[in-house]
């Protein structure tokens, strides 16, 4: 039997390309907006945070609930539910006119991105048998999405010259309407056989969602609170017990949200890892060079913003070394190496950044390169580990395991960087002290991403 190739399902590959797109694209470009937004919404700081975290936590929160509801009542269904709802919510955004109704509109965006993007990976991956072929998929989709990632903020701004902040969240209305009709004419509909048909375990949905989303507030509230505040600290408490709660519930209910025996399988926890220290680097690296380039090296805002693009051109470019790498030496392999990168890209920061920028671009390109990889190499191998009937869990497992290790990787660059420099950023210009505190910020985050990497490289 002959394996189709990509442009025999680009109907189906310009849908998923637009669920990916619509991910990476929505806080990027609405980002240059909050002050516009803060001003016409009377919105202080603090509010204009929860317009985008408000968005972050429901999509984190909600992942893994709605990854096992398509596995039981279909991914294409769900999907396309995802899909109509993200439209209506972005039509709202005509009829907003306090910052508590933008907040609403967001947080609903938050659960269109929970049903569609899980699934995105799930049905890239039906789509061929081959994982030469799946690899190719998952990284022209991923591509677009990272275009999306990079120019989101430029075309924002110039968006903005000429229209009203809200024509920025209205694109997602013609996004959303070219993924439903790709997705619904490219991909037939799930075979009731390939459908998982255990009741759902509510519980452990809850309980999950409160670990998520306690995971993903608690980084939030380092950064702002300090750690002389106890709100983080209680934050981060509350999802250690309820995490400690949801895996008792999942080894004890009938029927699990998630079955844990499918997490110690090799290509699953490897996958996961690799993806988590991908994840926790790339973030925290990004926050602690846009405060290196503007503190440490007095660098204006504009200036460390071009001095992020080593970072930027790898991510984008570095889709064309994808296939050749794993056809050379496979997908395992291709883990390790890229993990490696990753791993590599934090200790030239650590050991050489302190010297120059040209370090610091070579640490980006690594990381970056790194991560490009890992997130499609680790995506697949969690995909082939897991049985046909689990895929949009585990789908959301990847996607989660990302979103929280994003958080955490912010939340312990600043977490070291203030315990090592406890005075005002407005006393960090030239300040050798500063450099050295994101020194220890950089070991901390080499240590913890080897530290996921050689647990991945082990489990595989």
């Amino acid at each position: 039997m002959r394996t189709p190739v990509l442009a025999e399902k680009w109907p189906a590959l310009a849908g998923l390309s637009a669920v990916f797109l619509f991910e990476m694209l929505d806080n990027s470009i609405l980002n240059v907006a909050l002050p516009t937004i803060g001003r016409e919404l009377s919105a202080s700081t603090t509010t204009l945070q929860w317009v985008t975290g408000g968005y972050s936590v429901v999509f984190g929160g909600l992942m893994l609930a709605f990854g096992a509801l398509a596995d039981r009542v279909g991914r294409r269904k769900t999907m396309l539910t995802g899909l109509v709802l993200l439209g209506i919510a972005s039509l709202a955004t005509m009829f907003v006119t306090a910052a508590w109704q933008l907040i609403a509109v967001r947080a609903l965006m938050g659960v269109a991105a929970a049903m569609t993007t899980p699934g995105s990976l799930a049905l890239a991956f039906r789509l061929f048998d081959e994982d030469v072929q799946r690899v190719r998929a998952t990284t022209l989709i991923s591509t677009v999405g990272l275009i999306g990632l990079a120019v989101g903020p430029t075309v924002g701004g110039l968006a903005l010259t000429v229209a009203p902040w809200q024509a920025l969240l209205l694109v997602n209305v013609p996004v959303a309407a070219l993924a439903f009709l790709g997705i619904r004419t490219g991909i037939p509909a799930d075979d009731p056989a390939g459908l998982h048909r255990e009741p759902i375990d509510v519980a452990g949905a809850v309980l999950a969602t409160a670990t998520i989303v306690l995971a993903l507030l608690a980084p939030t509230f380092f950064v702002e609170a300090g750690t002389a505040s106890p709100l983080p600290w209680g934050s981060a408490a509350a999802a250690l017990v309820a995490g400690i709660c949801f895996v008792l519930r999942e080894k004890t209910a009938r029927h699990p949200l998630l079955d844990l025996a499918l997490l110690a399988r090799p290509l699953v926890s490897s996958g996961l890892a690799m993806k988590a220290a991908a994840g926790a680097a790339t973030a925290g690296l990004s926050y602690l060079v846009t405060l290196h380039l503007q503190f440490g090296l007095g660098w204006a805002p504009a200036q460390a913003a071009l001095g992020m693009l080593p970072q930027v051109v790898v991510l984008i470019a570095g889709g064309a070394l994808i296939t050749p790498l794993i056809t050379r030496v496979g997908l395992t392999k291709a883990a390790w190496l890229s993990a490696a990168a990753v791993v590599c890209g934090l200790a030239v920061y650590t050991l050489f950044g302190g010297f120059g920028y040209v370090w610091i671009a070579v640490a980006l390109a690594l990381v970056a390169a790194g991560m490009r990889v890992v997130g499609v190499v680790a995506g697949t191998n969690v995909m082939r580990g897991l049985p046909a009937n689990r895929t949009t869990i585990g789908a959301a497992l990847v996607d989660t395991s990302g979103e929280v290790t994003t958080g955490i990787g912010i939340a312990l660059s600043g977490t070291v960087l203030a315990l090592a420099f406890p005075g005002a950023l407005t006393a960090a210009l030239h300040s050798a002290d500063f450099l050295t505190a994101t020194t220890y910020a950089g070991l901390a985050l080499t240590v913890l991403s080897a530290a996921l990497v050689g647990f991945g490289i082990l489990r595989s």
